[in-house]
């Protein structure tokens, strides 16, 4: 990997930084046919999948008892580890409840309600690895906004993974199911004999899970898209190239398709961080992923001509992670409206977010962040407007209503108005 500069980048190295996607178009027939197959032969084409894709042989679709079991069965540090996490998360989305209110506004009694959506189904990866984190974020915040009924699906296994089944039994999961991909999404957008249908999906995937999403969004409501990790450092001369080069390098490991990158108006930082990537790289266990991330044209380490200009890089990239290690780093903030998450300062480390700090760690990418938040209570709420007016405040309404149906060609509209107004009169 090499230091680039901003101000030259060639058309074909700005669309893979700036255009990034989930890959979901080449395999959306694909995915079609296994949400039909799906809807068709229900449980038989889920157990059918797994020993197409998953090489596993499933007998029982639900495995929520097996979650029990393993909380119990697992070591003393890594049960603590998965309870501490669980406990920070569940403080930091407590903070996002939203109160009911009401207020009079001269006789029109106005206000705003939230209730949960009831029944939810989560998505936790598994397959290549097994991610507890992901089951506490998405499961924990469905709880905290009270919603009643959370169906959880991931990838079956020979051996499901213990800390993962002890993640879902502290998050609390109503009903775990050991399907993965394309076919599971279908099955908790339209059930099966096992599965119940679901009123809202959430959760991270590969992008046959994101396909999938994208592909019943119509007939079941989803979070948002997202694609592989990602992750942007702004820095300037004060900070720490091996810190930076480590962060890097731990977003890389996600997947070949992460992409990664840092932008410094610093020459010789740009140049420390590659070389302290070159040194670091070296042995890590998935060093061969690694590699193969940064190698992308979307990943890399880049120099601006002015704090500004890498600013602007920031703000264009809307990354799902974004770490500010920079002597300012709130006034650069302040300059910043998209991104997922944002990291300020030396010792905060994405791991330590994707983990256990507290905020939610399922973030939108592909630049996604210009206009949506990642997972939150609100997520899992529905919002209801409420309105009550008094005789008078529709009387002092009554002329702007009915001139307005007029001008829109809505005559019953106005009558009922009017029609009250004689009433009262009467």
């Amino acid at each position: 990997m090499d230091a680039n500069t901003v101000g030259n980048l060639p058309p074909d190295r700005r669309r893979a930084l700036f255009e990034r996607d989930a890959g979901i178009d080449a395999i959306a027939g694909d995915v079609g046919d296994i949400i039909e197959r799906v809807r068709e032969e229900g449980d038989a084409a889920l157990r059918a999948y797994a020993e197409e894709f998953d090489d596993t042989t499933v007998g029982t679709i639900d495995v929520t008892d097996a979650a029990e079991r393993a909380h119990d069965d697992i070591d003393d540090d890594l049960r603590e580890a998965i309870e501490t996490a669980a406990e920070n998360i569940e403080e930091f989305h407590e903070r996002q409840l939203p109160d009911d209110w009401r207020t009079d506004f001269d006789g029109r009694e106005l206000g705003r309600r939230y209730r949960p959506i009831e029944r939810v189904g989560a998505y936790v990866p598994g397959g290549g690895a097994a991610y507890p984190s992901s089951a506490l974020m998405t499961v924990v915040p469905a709880k905290v906004a009270g919603v009643e009924q959370v169906a959880v699906a991931t990838p079956p296994a020979e051996e499901l993974s213990p800390a993962m089944l002890a993640a879902l039994h502290v998050a609390g999961a109503d009903e775990i199911h050991q399907i993965g991909g394309a076919q599971a999404i279908a099955a908790l957008a339209y059930g099966t004999e096992t599965v119940s249908r679901v009123h809202k999906i959430v959760g991270p995937g590969n992008r046959w899970v994101t396909a999938a999403k994208a592909a019943v969004r119509n007939d079941c409501a989803i979070d948002f898209l997202a694609g592989p990790s990602e992750l942007c450092v702004l820095a300037d001369g004060t900070a720490n190239p091996e810190f930076i080069a480590a962060d890097l390098l731990a977003q890389a490991e996600h997947d070949t398709e992460a992409s990664v990158v840092a932008v410094t108006d610093d020459e010789a930082l740009a140049e420390d961080i590659v070389a302290a990537i070159d040194r670091q790289i070296e042995g890590r266990e998935r060093e061969t992923i690694i590699r193969e991330a940064l190698d992308s044209d979307a990943s890399g380490v880049f120099v601006a001509r002015s704090m500004p200009e890498a600013v602007l890089f920031c703000e264009e990239y809307a990354a799902e992670h974004l770490s500010i290690q920079a002597e300012d780093d709130e006034a650069l903030l302040d300059r910043i409206s998209s991104a997922g998450s944002v990291f300020l300062g030396s010792h905060s480390p994405v791991a330590a977010g994707d983990y256990a700090a507290g905020p939610n760690h399922v973030l939108p990418t592909g630049g996604e962040a210009r206009v949506t938040g990642g997972l939150c209570v609100e997520t899992f709420l529905r919002s209801t407007t409420v309105q009550r007016l008094s005789s008078d405040a529709l009387d002092a309404l009554g002329d702007t209503v009915r001139t307005l149906a007029a001008a829109e060609g809505l005559e019953a509209h106005a009558e009922s108005v009017r029609v009250r107004g004689q009433a009262s009169r009467d």
